[in-house]
């Protein structure tokens, strides 16, 4: 059973001033004469951590970590201004020019599938390969399923305190009920609506996991649902099934996709349907796996799919 390889520091840390509003935060660690691969962490909203830095073979791989516009340390947090899907794609190819790279590997999972997915339809001749886990290809079912009738009967006792923070009126479209409150009402009402916003996603990506009380920071954690809640309301700035519509688009590079079979954020259909649109592609079905890259059985699974991988594309 792979594990995650030893913690490193970051070789270089970077800041780039994107437009008037946003400064990017992205970083270099591993080795620089290596396989260029960039993570691209999940959310929307989220952000990387020094654990991403930990799926890749450092002696192999130019490792590449940034923050998604108002993530984490990327400033200003919280901030959706100009912040949209179409954005966030000009940024992955701004650090891609900055570093002077002709190409990389993109690795990403969840949130950050569907980014690596539209980044290699929108620049095929920029990606050597992709490893995809848990992907969401944010079509309106995917949404439904988690946000309005779906997992919510996994969950009934999780689900009828998310939906009935909200008014009766109002609950056949959560996403735009909880968006409302999380924008425009007053603070205290906005940080009551994001904390149960957290608590119900925090129920079902980390059911496979033990629960613990951890200290939570609310200021952090209405930064974040303000994204998720702009970004889902929005529909993810894409169009109804755009990437598996232009599928064609994406280059012909080893593609390797992860699901966990117990994955009830993600469901596997989506896997599946990417898997069948990409005939060159590996799925791999983890028995045990759920949603969370951080889970042991994952960790093992991704870690087998970095070091297949630095065996097919060249430094």
């Amino acid at each position: 059973m792979y594990t995650l390889y030893p913690p490193i520091e970051p070789l270089n840390q970077h800041r780039v001033q994107v437009d008037s509003v946003h400064t990017l935060y992205f970083e270099q660690s591993g080795n620089l004469a290596g396989i260029p691969v960039l993570f691209i962490h999940g959310g929307p909203g989220a952000g990387s951590t020094e654990k991403h830095r930990r799926y890749f073979d450092p002696t192999l791989y130019h490792i590449i970590n940034f923050d998604q516009r108002g993530c984490n340390r990327s400033i200003p947090q919280g901030s959706v201004r100009n912040n949209s899907t179409e954005e966030l794609l000009a940024d992955i190819e701004l650090i891609r020019e900055r570093l002077g790279l002709e190409q990389w590997l993109i690795f990403g999972g969840s949130w950050g599938s569907t980014l690596c997915l539209l980044y290699a339809e929108a620049f095929p001749q920029r990606v050597t390969g992709m490893i995809l886990r848990g992907v969401f290809l944010a079509r309106q079912c995917d949404q439904d399923w988690f946000f309005q009738n779906g997992v919510n009967r996994l969950f009934p006792e999780a689900w009828d305190k998310f939906r009935n923070f909200i008014t009766l009126a109002e609950q056949h479209n959560l996403v735009r009920a909880y968006y409302e409150i999380v924008h425009h009402e007053q603070a205290e009402f906005s940080r009551a609506a994001a904390s149960h916003w957290a608590s119900w996603t925090g129920t079902v990506v980390g059911w496979m996991l033990d629960s613990s009380d951890y200290p939570i920071d609310m200021d952090r954690v209405l930064n974040e649902v303000r994204i998720e809640t702009h970004y889902a309301r929005h529909n993810y700035f894409i169009e109804e099934n755009q990437i598996l519509d232009r599928i064609t688009q994406v280059p012909n590079v080893p593609t390797t996709i992860i699901h966990g079979r117990r994955d009830l954020t993600c469901t596997l259909d989506a896997s599946w349907a990417l898997h069948q649109s990409l005939p060159g592609s590996e799925l791999v079905i983890v028995r045990d796996g759920g949603h969370l890259a951080s889970e042991p059985v994952m960790i093992n699974a991704l870690i087998q799919a970095t070091n297949t991988m630095a065996r097919r594309i060249p430094a």
